[in-house]
């Protein structure tokens, strides 16, 4: 191997060369690294290598080469799949790391630089991404150029990578610290490159609004939309795109699932003429869809074409950066709720698939039509206990996030009850289990002790990153023909119904430990009503590592994909997604990967 004019090593003798070389093409440097010393840099197609060099002290040391030493033991190497910046910061002070170079001299020497940009991750939490830098260093400015111009020809090439974003500040998300919170990962962006039109909502529904208005062509100048709030404006921002954008199907009505025991689903496509979307609150300061007035926006489902997805670019993705009071979202996703590791999985172009639940809320007009009023969800929609906290919350918005824990205590010890007929359809996976028919919410079919004991806890396969079940190529809408009906009917605490696990920091593993980001699934849970101290061991459960929420025998647990619901009371209040929907008629489906996020899936 052969030093070039130019300070390189290896077969490249041309520093202006292109970075895609062939294969088994290298290219070296004899450089100096930042706090650490001399090192020899290589790249190849996978990433950046180093090797730690040491001055020769001994001439007939047969394992020198070029009057250094190498020692394979402290190699170091930098794929480029982590790397999301590099730059040239001039000329500066190198500085020395004792026992690695003698420069012969007492002050640190100068020289240019360049910085590489990388991500790592946190030993104790490997889901933490933590932004680092490693500043390599040499006295031949055409040298730092050439290696930063190599590595940004690289970065350039990957077209997973966002290049152009749209963002959508919520000022006044979480503990009001949601621009604060933008203006601490900005840099990233900047750094990596990534253009951002940045847009602070000024009022509830703005962000809404804005991409329900935005045309296709304008739209697919951008690779993303992102969501610097809570789960509540990640939601109005999802509602925006896709409320004018996402054509099919709608799910079948309660009355179609009226003699569900011996009849197979058939599915029911229900045109139209216009979809009105939950009113909203213009006084509202975190969860972006309250009441206020009705938002009509065009749906017109086609029964006779398959259902199409309206977004004008394959790779775009949403992006959530975490500001809210709850942001079960992100830490489904990504595993850790912090700002810059959701930058971080943003800028490097990460991706995800995410199921979407369609859900439709069915009501009478005057002239006795039904009328859809349509909404999606990506993690959760949950009735009786869950709409009684967020309505309950609404009350206290001045305490902010608190309001939750005050809200969700006042409304445990009132324990009210709701009567109700839930339908649903068995999954595959359940048909083998021994399930009734049809089951009473009020007797649970055993009575006395036995509705009361707690079961066997059943094993979990949590959702990681790079999960297989996710990784199924299988997405879009689900398929309900041949798929049969059960009924659930009575009183219940709770009715709820998860798209994903939802782990948040009161419930570490969620509402259910084992629901995955992508499977076509939604997880129904219907809590019976049952006596106050059992009630008060299922939250307890619920709020620990390792609990055993669903394993008692007044809770039931079905995977499927589509479900309806019909309250036999004047009751009809809905929490999807954190904001309240008003529905005493309901049904909901599943859309498997319906949209892509910036994220990997926890990896712990």
């Amino acid at each position: 191997m052969e030093r070039n004019e130019n300070g390189l090593l290896g077969h490249n003798s041309d520093p202006n060369a292109s970075f895609i070389e062939a294969e088994g093409s290298i290219l070296s440097s004899d450089l100096f690294l930042d706090y650490v010393g001399e090192v020899i840099l290589s790249h190849d197609s996978a990433g950046l290598s180093w090797k730690f060099v040491e001055s020769l002290q001994n001439e007939e040391d047969k394992s020198s080469c070029l009057g250094m030493k190498f020692v394979p033991k402290n190699e170091t190497e930098v794929k480029f799949s982590d790397i999301y910046a590099v730059d040239l910061i001039g000329w500066g002070p190198v500085h020395a790391s004792a026992g690695k170079f003698n420069f012969g001299q007492s002050s640190e020497p100068e020289m240019y630089r360049f910085a590489v940009h990388v991500v790592l991750k946190s030993k104790n939490n490997p889901s933490l991404w933590i932004p680092s830098v490693y500043t390599f260093g040499h006295k031949n400015l055409e040298i730092c150029k050439t290696w930063v111009t190599q590595i940004n020809s690289y970065l350039d090439a990957v077209a997973k990578r966002p290049k152009s974003l749209m963002v959508f500040v919520h000022p006044k998300s979480g503990k009001g610290q949601g621009h604060n919170i933008w203006e601490a990962v900005a840099p990233l962006f900047s750094q990596a490159k990534v253009k951002t039109k940045v847009i602070v909502t000024e009022r509830a529904g703005q962000a809404r609004d804005v991409l329900t208005s935005i045309t296709n062509k304008e739209l697919s100048s951008f690779d993303g939309v992102v969501a610097v709030g809570g789960d509540g404006f990640f939601n109005e921002i999802l509602n925006g795109l896709l409320l004018s954008r996402h054509k099919a199907p709608y799910p079948p009505t309660p009355g179609d699932s009226k003699h569900p025991i011996e009849s197979e689903c058939n599915v029911s496509i229900h045109s139209a003429e216009r979809t009105v979307a939950e009113p909203r609150n213009s006084n509202e300061d975190q969860s972006p869809l309250l009441l206020d007035s009705e938002h009509i926006v065009p749906q017109s489902p086609n029964s006779e074409q398959e259902p199409s997805y309206g977004f004008p670019n394959k790779l775009f993705r949403f992006g959530i950066i975490p500001a809210g009071s709850t942001d079960a979202i992100v830490i489904c996703t990504t595993g850790a709720r912090d700002p810059v590791t959701s930058a971080l999985h943003i800028v490097l172009g990460k991706k995800v698939g995410l199921d979407i639940a369609q859900v439709v809320r069915w009501k009478k007009t005057r002239d006795s039509n039904v009328e859809p009023c349509l909404r999606y969800a990506a993690s959760f929609a949950g009735y009786g206990f869950y709409g009684d906290v967020i309505t309950e919350s609404e009350k206290y918005r001045w305490m902010g996030p608190k309001r939750y824990d005050y809200a969700g205590t006042k409304v445990f010890l009132q324990h009210r009850s709701y009567e109700a007929e839930v339908n649903y359809l068995v999954a595959e996976s359940e048909k083998e289990k021994s399930v009734s028919p049809e089951t009473d919410a009020e007797g649970g079919g055993g009575g006395g002790r036995k509705l009361w004991r707690l079961r066997k806890k059943s094993d979990r396969v949590s959702c990681r990153a790079n999960c297989t079940v996710c990784n199924d190529t299988v997405t879009g809408a689900p398929n309900l023909q041949g798929l049969k009906w059960l009924k659930s009917k009575g009183r219940f605490l709770s009715i709820g119904a998860a798209v994903i696990s939802c782990r948040n920091e009161k419930a570490p593993d969620g509402l259910v430990a084992d629901a995955h980001l992508c499977d076509g699934f939604l997880h129904l849970i219907l809590i019976k009503d049952c006596p106050h101290p059992l009630y008060l061991w299922h939250l307890i459960q619920l709020a620990r590592s390792g609990g055993t929420p669903l394993d008692f025998n007044f809770v039931e647990h079905h995977k499927t994909r589509a479900f309806t619901f019909k309250s036999l009371g004047k009751e009809g209040v809905w929490n999807v997604d954190g904001e309240l929907f008003i529905a005493h008629e309901l049904s909901a489906q599943v859309f498997r990967g319906l949209v892509s996020l910036f994220a990997t899936g926890p990896e712990a």
